[in-house]
């Protein structure tokens, strides 16, 4: 017996060229290099310029991801992006990136779910190929957060950075179980009763707010591990896996002792979780696709690899994804 999956064929990323490191943002608030790497392992971001819309990130991430696929726009049925800064209020971003690629067929739309709109999007797209909706379908992560971040504010506009990834998922049938290639399950989570510890206070609904990131950095901290830990649990229990089944974790980039208190939990070698917050900062739905384009490029994540994707974000929302590449 034979299955629809979604199988992951192509992965690629963008990152604005402009970088801002610590001892830069250092003279602009009252912050310190040693200050915000100790508590973030942050030491750099990449910011938007004036040509870096979500629309030419987003795009340009989708197209590396498309060639590193050997696909091309004909190969294009459906395409998600997710984003919480998009460059308008509708058409949607995934529909500028459509006509961008020259992509004629199919569907196209943005999902917003903060920090784990890659997930969520990831969720969706794996449910439309395994429903026979979609047979080529480009998951996209793409934000530009330094055009919400109060930069008086040194409690957020330290954390976050801009930056698109995008992975290509193409319909194949194939057996089932845990060592079928593709994307084995997703789980996505939201408790809205939390949703004022991070948030935007502001949107093009409401011109009296100035829409600016606003965060209790104690608070989405204090939830993300836990919240974490039992999101991965369940990825694995619904597969019959094993921790140690997990060759690579691609966490969500917000903070360093967040990515370090989940390796330990799932007892993985540091050399075995993907890191780039360092010198991506947070980049919200950017963030895994990114990691991910770094690795796969690098060689690291190599074919039959089973890989663990996991984040938290506003809303609260949270959720996990198990590939086997």
């Amino acid at each position: 017996m034979t299955k629809q999956h979604a199988i992951l064929v192509g992965v690629g990323g963008y990152l604005p060229p402009r970088i801002l490191t610590n001892d830069e943002l250092a003279t602009r608030v009252d912050t310190s290099d040693a200050w915000i790497t100790e508590r973030t392992g942050i030491r750099q971001r990449h910011i938007a310029g004036p040509e870096d819309s979500c629309v030419a990130m987003a795009t340009k991430a989708a197209a590396a991801a498309l060639a590193d696929a050997g696909a091309t726009a004909a190969d294009v049925d459906a395409i998600i992006v997710g984003t919480s800064t998009p460059d308008e209020a509708f058409p949607a971003t995934a529909v500028r990136v459509q006509a961008a690629l020259g992509v004629t067929a199919g569907f196209a739309f943005d999902l917003a779910a903060a920090c784990s709109g890659f997930v969520y999007a990831l969720s969706v797209a794996d449910a439309m190929i395994r429903a026979g909706q979609a047979r080529g379908v480009l998951v996209i992560g793409a934000e530009v957060y330094s055009r919400i971040l109060d930069w008086t504010d040194r409690g957020t506009c330290v954390l976050f950075g801009d930056g698109a990834g995008a992975v290509f998922l193409r319909a194949e049938h194939s057996g089932v179980g845990p060592q079928t290639r593709g994307i084995l399950s997703t789980h996505i989570h939201a408790d809205g009763r939390h949703g004022d510890i991070l948030y935007v206070d502001g949107a093009v609904g409401r011109p009296d707010r100035p829409g600016h990131l606003r965060m209790l950095g104690r608070e989405v901290f204090r939830h993300a591990v836990g919240r974490l830990s039992e999101v991965v649990g369940e990825a694995l229990a619904a597969n019959g896996l094993q921790q140690s089944d997990i060759d690579w974790l691609v966490p969500h980039q917000a903070n360093l002792r967040i990515i370090d208190g989940i390796g330990k939990k799932l007892g993985m070698a540091d050399s075995h979780v993907v890191k780039t917050v360092d010198r991506h900062a947070n980049t919200s739905a950017a963030s895994i696709p990114l990691a991910l384009a770094e690795a796969w490029h690098d060689g690291r994540i190599r074919r039959g690899d089973l890989v663990l994707m996991e984040a938290l974000g506003g809303g609260l929302t949270w959720g996990a994804a198990l590939v086997r590449i």
